[in-house]
């Protein structure tokens, strides 16, 4: 028996989780976030976002352990998010690993974030072999597994999708509560007419700059006269670039024979992106493993599996190397853990 914790910070959400594992038995303990909230028509700046998370840790801290009714003496591991992320609240959320891996003597991990958040999804949807994609506000990647590497088969080639909606958002000036993308989410369902924008697949990539660009256009030629509304551009986004999603995922699904989709990520927990590809792998004989907010969304119980997956491997990072990396590539990992 293990148990580990971990200790996300790479964005505006602090989490801190701890699991358990036994052989292949693995037991959620404690799943605890906390979110930093910008007002409406505002992003979220990286001191500002680094000063909530040192403010709030300690009792979210806590409250994991209260939830999971464990002392730091029953803490085997410590694992924390290396990258990649924006790296002033990185750098917050690895300082107080470090310091409780000095204060209980205890080992660390670092995890990449990407790899945290495909592992959680495989843990809890039990996924054998999936192309996973992977969409949050930092990143938008389409990824199988080879040779003990999470290969990226396609990607964006400029902003993340949860980037480009968030950003829309402030267009809207849409409230930050709960998130940027959910409301744009509830709005869209709302939308009926769907208004033309840049489709822009580049092989298996994808680009949303220039959807972006050319949607503030609209939104700000075409809203204060009626001939749009809010509604139908969010519509009009979310199908648009949804199907580009849909598009790269199947291609990558026909190159590795695969018929499982594993959806991760914050976006992943959009009904509408889940309905889209769930259509396009029931077409192929497929199916489609998809999850909630409370393991989609950014938490430390998924930093706490992927790092205690690695750490029962014999990975472990000294201290003199527990530094965060803004840019960690998903196939820099080597995944000893899996076959």
């Amino acid at each position: 028996m293990v148990v580990a914790i971990g200790f996300e910070g790479s964005a505006n959400k602090l989490g801190v989780g701890i699991i358990r594992h036994e052989g292949d038995q693995v037991t959620v303990l404690a799943n605890v976030r906390d979110t930093y909230i910008t007002p409406p028509g505002e992003g979220f700046q990286p001191r500002d976002t680094a000063q909530h998370h040192r403010d709030c840790v300690l009792q979210v801290l806590q409250k994991a352990l209260n939830d999971a009714a464990l002392t730091p003496d029953a803490i085997d591991v410590i694992c924390f998010t290396k990258g990649p992320g924006m790296g002033a609240p990185l750098t917050s959320t690895a300082i107080v690993a470090r310091t409780l891996s000095l204060l209980w003597n205890k080992p660390l991990v670092g995890v990449n974030h990407c790899v945290g958040h495909i592992e959680m999804g495989r843990e809890v949807t039990k996924a054998v072999n999936p192309v996973v994609l992977y969409v949050s506000g930092g990143n938008t990647q389409v990824i199988a597994y080879s040779q003990r590497r999470y290969r990226i088969f396609g990607e964006t080639l400029d902003i993340a999708i949860g980037n480009c909606l968030d950003r829309f958002a402030r267009i809207l000036n849409l409230s930050n509560d709960p998130s940027p993308g959910y409301n744009i989410e509830q709005l869209a369902k709302k939308g009926k007419n769907y208004i033309p924008l840049p489709y822009t697949v580049k092989g298996m990539d994808v680009s949303f700059s220039g959807i972006l660009s050319h949607i503030e256009m609209i939104a700000k030629e075409r809203l204060h006269t009626g001939e749009v509304t809010p509604e139908d551009l969010c519509f009009s986004l979310q199908e648009t670039m949804f199907a580009m999603l849909v598009e790269i995922t199947e291609r990558a699904m026909a190159h590795v024979e695969s018929t499982e989709v594993l959806i991760v990520g914050g976006v992943g927990c959009n009904i509408r992106l889940q309905e889209m590809m769930e259509q396009m792998a029931q077409q192929r004989g497929g199916s489609v493993c998809s999850m909630d907010d409370r393991f989609c969304i950014d938490n430390g119980l998924m930093i706490a599996h992927a790092g205690l997956l690695a750490y029962r491997t014999g990975f472990t990072t000294p201290l003199e190397k527990s530094t965060c990396t803004q840019r960690f590539r998903t196939d820099e990992v080597y995944v000893a853990w899996r076959e």
